[in-house]
């Protein structure tokens, strides 16, 4: 198991879930992803996408103007 970060600074709705997503797809079930956003959307985003996906969120919080978002990766979907 590893730990990433992901910078997800100065990008706006849909951007930082999309990264998110994007970058959890190159890991490995049991890694961690802190994700840095602006956008205090992704404190509400990250979560519900992480529900739908099957990724436990292992915290969130708001430093100063950024959001942190800690999640790790669930078990693989499988395309239908």
């Amino acid at each position: 198991m590893s730990h990433h970060e992901l910078d997800a600074r100065r990008l706006l709705c849909p951007m930082p879930v999309i990264k998110t997503q994007n970058q959890v797809n190159t890991l490995r079930q049991g890694d961690t992803l802190t994700v840095i956003c602006t956008d205090p959307g992704a404190l509400n985003d990250i979560p519900a996408w992480c529900r739908i996906n099957g990724h436990a969120v292992l915290e969130t919080r708001e430093e100063g103007h950024e959001v942190r978002v800690t999640l790790e990766v669930g078990e693989p979907s499988i395309a239908l």
